[in-house]
């Protein structure tokens, strides 16, 4: 298992067009994948899952992987999480 920690940058959080593309992204690693925002997790694969937890600008969010490229699944997304825009 792999874990890493990031604050959320893009404007508008995850929300729409950025959800979307997160989820694309996510869906092209083989490892299971959960954001984790307080007590709450869910599976960074769904796009119910990403949009129910309404992740705003300067959320703190923990990315974990489990699976055979866990380290690169949650370095690429917490990559992503850190633009302005994507």
């Amino acid at each position: 298992m792999y874990t890493e920690k990031s604050v959320v940058k893009c404007e508008s959080g995850l929300h729409n067009r950025q959800a979307t593309f997160f989820i694309q992204k996510a869906n092209e690693f083989r490892s299971s994948i959960w954001i984790e925002v307080d007590d709450r997790k869910i599976n960074a694969k769904s796009l119910l899952g990403v949009l129910s937890m309404a992740i705003t600008t300067g959320t703190e969010v923990t990315l974990i992987a489990e699976g055979p490229d866990e380290e690169a699944a949650v370095k690429t997304l917490a990559q992503m999480l850190v633009k302005d825009i994507f």
